[in-house]
């Protein structure tokens, strides 16, 4: 046994000095057995660096900007494009009410005309007035003001 521990040193000092290319020599046909060992780590104690957390708290604070940064890029880049199709929407809604727009102030031409208005009536049996049988209404200057009741050109009739 002594002749063992003397040795010792020295296949330590070999194995630390050698090369890098150790070979594992075992016995062929021998089977390698080995043995699961439990450690007990619920008596340890975790000490604290002051350091590290300051490091991780502020790389979870900068993380977390970069974050919010993201998030508030994104919101701002998607309202864009959901405002750009809406105005292209609008836009096309303009355009087909002055198109409409158009067709109805052509309607309303055509069925202002005087001719069209003189042959309907025609048609429909009117002739033009005789003179004195149109009275044209007094054009009042003043209509904010209060007015009095005039009647011109009536006459009462009393029944017994």
């Amino acid at each position: 046994m002594a002749g063992w521990a003397a040795s010792l040193p020295q296949v330590l000092a070999a194995n630390q000095g050698g090369t890098s290319s150790t070979v594992r020599r075992y016995m062929p046909g021998a089977p390698e057995i080995y043995f699961a060992k439990a450690i007990d780590n619920s008596r340890l104690v975790k000490v604290d660096d002051p350091v590290r957390r300051r490091e991780l708290g502020l790389f979870s604070i900068a993380l977390c900007c970069l974050t919010l940064f993201t998030f508030v890029y994104l919101w701002q880049h998607f309202s864009a494009i959901e405002y750009g199709y809406k105005i292209e929407a609008l836009r096309s809604q303009r355009d087909q009410l002055v198109d409409v727009n158009k067709t109805l102030r052509l309607e309303e031409a055509s069925l202002r005309d005087p001719e069209r208005i003189d042959s309907i009536a025609r048609s429909l049996g009117m002739q033009m007035p005789v003179a004195g049988q149109v009275q044209r209404m007094d054009t009042m200057a003043d209509y904010g003001g209060p007015q009095m009741a005039r009647a011109a050109g009536v006459s009462v009739v009393s029944l017994p």
